[in-house]
C-alpha cells in the first residue's frame, strides 16, 4: 500500500464517519507493533514522532524507519511529525521523508500562529504532503493548563492557514493516565459549525473510549492522538519480560516479548475508532 499523507486518510474518515489513530511512537518496537495492529484491523494508521521520540532518534533515521514500515505494510501508513515547534523542525521532517507535518504554534498569539502555520502549510503542500495545525492550547496533566479553542478563532485559523487538519482544545489534556476526563461536546459542535476541516484531538488517552468512538462517528473529529496508554502497555510488557527471567540479558530477546501486548493494546484503540 502506498505511503500515505494525512489528507489521504482523513478525508475518507470525514466523509464516512470514523477516525484514524495517530499513535505516538518512541522506537522500532512500538512502531512495528502499531503497523501490525493496523494490518490486523485492516485500517490506516498514523505513526507519530513527537519531541520525546526525536530526542532519542534523529528525524532522518525516523523517516527511513517509517517509510520502510509503510512500504511493507498492507494498509496506508502516514509518517507524521507531531508537535513541530519551528519551521526548521518541519523542514527537516519534510527532507527526511515524512508525509505529514504538525506545526504547533498554539502557545503564540493568534496572528503569529496563523502566519507561521500558513508558511509551513505552503511548504508542505508544495512538496505534496499534508499539514496539521493547532488552535487553542492543549495542556498537560499536572502541568500547563489548557486554553480552550474559541470557535471564531478556529474558523479564522482554518480559513487563513489552509491546514489539512486542525487540533483543538476541548477538554483534552496530554499525558493523562486514566480516562476520567471527557470532551466538551458543545464546544466541538460550535467549532465544526464554522469550519469543515477535519478535527484532531491530542491527549486522546484521557478521553473515555466510548466517547472517542461515538464522536468519531458523529462529528468532524477524524484523528485521535494516542500515546500515554500505549506507553503504559509497553512499560508493563517490558517489566513483565525483564522480571520473567532474571538471567536474560539480551535486549533483543527481551524486547520481542513486548510486541504482542503492545499490538493488542493498539488493536483495541484502532477498533474503537473504525467506521
Amino acid at each position: 500500500m502506498s505511503f500515505a499523507t494525512l489528507s489521504d486518510v482523513l478525508q475518507p474518515a470525514l466523509k464516512n464517519g470514523y477516525a484514524v489513530a495517530g499513535l505516538v511512537t518512541l522506537g522500532w518496537e512500538d512502531m512495528r507493533a502499531f503497523v501490525a495492529a493496523a494490518e490486523a484491523e485492516e485500517c490506516p494508521v498514523i505513526l507519530q514522532a513527537g519531541p520525546g521520540c526525536r530526542e532519542h532518534t534523529p528525524l532522518p533515521v525516523l523517516g527511513k524507519m517509517f517509510r520502510h514500515l509503510a512500504d511493507e505494510a498492507s494498509v496506508p501508513v502516514v509518517a507524521h511529525l507531531d508537535h513541530g515547534y519551528t519551521f526548521e523542525d518541519c523542514k527537516i521532517a519534510l527532507d527526511s521523508g515524512f508525509s505529514s507535518l504538525m506545526f504547533d504554534g498554539s502557545r503564540k498569539p493568534l496572528q503569529q500562529n496563523i502566519d507561521e502555520t500558513a508558511a509551513i502549510v505552503d511548504m508542505a503542500h508544495n512538496a505534496g504532503i499534508s499539514c496539521e495545525g493547532e488552535i487553542g492550547f492543549v495542556g498537560y496533566d499536572d502541568g500547563e493548563a489548557s486554553a480552550g479553542t474559541d470557535p471564531a478563532e478556529a474558523a479564522q485559523f482554518a480559513r487563513e492557514t489552509g491546514v489539512d487538519a486542525m487540533a483543538i482544545s476541548v477538554g483534552n489534556v496530554h499525558l493523562q493516565q486514566d480516562q476520567s476526563g471527557g470532551l466538551d461536546e458543545e464546544r466541538i459542535a460550535a467549532i465544526q459549525a464554522v469550519t469543515g476541516v477535519p478535527l484532531v484531538i491530542h491527549g486522546g488517552s484521557g478521553v473515555p473510549a466510548d466517547q472517542r468512538g461515538r464522536l468519531a462517528r458523529t462529528t468532524h473529529i477524524c484523528k485521535y492522538n494516542i500515546g500515554t496508554e500505549l506507553r503504559m502497555a509497553f512499560g508493563s510488557a517490558l517489566r513483565d519480560a525483564v522480571n520473567s527471567d532474571p538471567d536474560r540479558f539480551d535486549r533483543v530477546q527481551i524486547l520481542k516479548d513486548t510486541h504482542d501486548p503492545v499490538m493488542q493494546a493498539a488493536r483495541n484503540v484502532l477498533r474503537a475508532l473504525k467506521g
